[in-house]
């Protein structure tokens, strides 16, 4: 046991990042702990498609540990990968429902991506993307990012909601956003935590968030918003996968809506995940001079790989969880937060009663704060410099505002673009850079 353990110490080469199999098991848990709604958000998304819902809990754990357990051991970032919002939304909604296709072609659609991205990853293009980005963008990412995760996590809580409201013949009436009623279970659970996350963090408590997040369960007993198992089971057997698995149909994978949904999945995975990666990276100081982090190629190869088996296991597309940042801020610098992560998803297959019990109000104050430890980046961009500024506020502001962060990253870059090349420093514009600007313009067009 202690050669096992000697060895993992050398493979995560945690003495060399300067950190502790303690500290980064406890990273794992925290990251862990603000993913896990996923593992019923995803299902309760897909399940609108008429798939089994009980077989996407595990479809979705088995795909999230799969593509966590390649960037543990491949890449040794301390990075969780899982199924990803919106891509969910986009099987759902637009594949199934509006486009009028089959679940079972919509997995084919993820499957073929996962396929793409492996070769994309191998060859390096991917890799070329992150390089081409420029400083200021990659600093912008990552507090945009930031802004995005407060904004998730204090939605999740109820501390803001949606101002708008119909008031007739289909009109809209009010504010977009809105402070929601602090009174209530949400926000007072997820303000609880976060004072107690606080507090923690100031006296250098390594697992302050995750302690946070506890704490907020446990508050939310008896205030009623955190649910015992009804049957008073906290283990139980993983559903079977079969009535979803190896459920590929291929019959119209040449067709034009099957080019133009993997164009689309492609274009948004991949922004979504360089521009995730990027964040993170950099948030753990993983990023050399140059803004680029070594083992890129490995680390997209992690949501590549996952892509794939969702795709054969009867899920959605997989890519990097900004939610990482919350393990990343315990103190996670390796594989093995990675690796615990995987495992949670694992065990989970058995321990889902005790995993559901976690309200989405309690993994909130994690996220609140790591985003205000994601705003750091904010004093590295070059605000004296119009045509880097403009694009570094765009990147920041439209990924809160679209709730998207390939969406942020679209605007940043286009704007960049079109701001050098209008002031005649085309040549300061790397040659990825201007054809992604014209897949840009493309993806909306075909939207």
């Amino acid at each position: 046991m202690n050669r096992l353990f000697l060895h993992m110490l050398s493979y995560f080469k945690l003495s060399e990042n300067n950190t502790t199999a303690k500290k980064e098991i406890l990273a794992g848990l925290t990251t862990f702990s603000t993913m896990a709604y996923i593992l019923a958000v995803n299902p309760g998304i897909l399940s609108t498609t008429g798939m089994d819902f009980s077989a996407l809990i595990t479809a979705t754990a088995l795909a999230a540990a799969i593509g966590t357990l390649v960037m543990a051991f491949y890449a040794n970032l301390p990075i969780g990968v899982a199924p990803g919002m919106g891509l969910n939304a986009f099987f759902a909604y637009t594949i199934v429902s509006s486009m009028g296709y089959s679940w079972q072609f919509a997995l084919t659609a993820v499957f073929l991506e996962g396929v793409i991205f492996i070769f994309l990853s191998m060859f390096r293009i991917r890799e070329a993307i992150i390089i081409s980005i420029p400083h200021n963008l990659k600093h912008a990412i990552s507090v945009g990012i930031g802004l995005l995760i407060a904004l998730i996590g204090m939605a999740n809580a109820g501390i803001i909601e949606t101002g708008m409201h119909h008031v007739g013949e289909g009109k809209l009436d009010g504010v977009i956003l809105k402070i929601g009623d602090i009174t209530s279970a949400g926000p007072l659970i997820a303000l609880t935590g976060l004072v107690v996350s606080g507090v923690l963090m100031y006296k250098k408590v390594n697992a302050a968030l995750l302690i946070g997040i506890l704490a907020a369960t446990v508050v939310g007993i008896p205030i009623g918003l955190t649910h015992l198992p009804a049957n008073g089971h906290f283990v139980s057997l993983p559903p079977s996968i079969a009535p979803i698995a190896f459920k590929l149909e291929f019959d119209e994978i040449f067709s034009l809506d099957m080019l133009l949904i993997l164009f689309t999945l492609l274009m948004v995975n991949l922004f979504d995940t360089v521009g995730t990666l990027i964040g993170l990276c950099n948030k753990a100081g993983l990023l050399d001079a140059n803004g680029r982090f070594p083992r890129a190629k490995q680390a997209l190869m992690a949501d590549a790989v996952g892509t794939t088996a969702a795709g054969l296991l009867g899920t959605s597309v997989v890519t990097a969880y900004v939610e990482s940042a919350s393990g990343i801020a315990a103190g996670g610098k390796t594989g093995l937060t990675a690796l615990t992560v995987a495992v949670m998803f694992l065990l989970s297959l058995f321990f889902a009663p005790v995993f559901a019990m976690i309200p989405a109000a309690a993994t909130a104050p994690a996220l609140i704060i790591v985003g205000m430890l994601m705003m750091g980046a904010v004093t590295k961009i070059d605000f004296h410099d119009v045509t880097e500024a403009i694009p570094a506020f765009l990147a920041i502001v439209m990924m809160p505002y679209s709730y998207s962060i390939a969406e942020g990253i679209v605007f940043g870059m286009l704007s960049y673009v079109l701001l050098k090349v209008l002031t005649g420093q085309y040549k300061s514009i790397s040659p990825v850079m201007y054809v992604l600007s014209i897949l840009f313009i493309i993806t909306f067009l075909v939207k």
